[in-house]
Order: structure tokens, then C-alpha cells, then sequence
């Protein structure tokens, strides 16, 4: 293995870790959670409001599109 091949593999092991955790941060901070609750707290708070369900959809909707992004970017990380 040359110096040019362990580079990139050194940058490619860097860029990896860097672009999951800023997923991995978006997809905590779509979801409301912190650390695994699932937003225990915005239920709370919307619990009095007539388009809670709305919201709910909305936060859903938000989770699976981020959730979908993560696939993308593991697939390109692979190429």
C-alpha cells in the first residue's frame, strides 16, 4: 500500500465519522429527544392544542425524511 493509498483511507475514515454524527445530531434534534426520550416533553406541551395530530405528522414526516438522508449518505459513504 503506497502513502497516497493510506491517506485517503485516513481522510475517507474521517469524513465518514464526521458526516454520521452530523446526521446522527439532526435526526436527535428532528425527533425532540434527548438521548432516546422521543420528545416526552413537546407532548406536553401540545397536548392542549386542537392540532396536536398535525404535528405529530409533521414530526413523523421530518424523522422518516431524516432517516432517509442517513441511508443516502451511508450509501454514497460506501461508494
Amino acid at each position: 500500500m503506497n502513502v497516497n493509498q493510506l491517506i485517503n483511507m485516513v481522510l475517507k475514515l474521517f469524513v465518514r465519522k464526521a458526516v454520521n454524527g452530523g446526521i446522527n445530531a439532526g435526526m436527535r434534534k428532528m425527533s425532540g429527544g434527548r438521548g432516546g426520550q422521543g420528545g416526552g416533553h413537546s407532548a406536553g406541551q401540545s397536548s392542549g392544542q386542537g392540532g396536536a395530530p398535525m404535528d405529530a405528522n409533521q414530526g413523523k414526516q421530518a424523522v422518516r425524511k431524516a432517516r432517509q438522508a442517513a441511508r443516502a449518505a451511508r450509501r454514497m459513504g460506501k461508494m
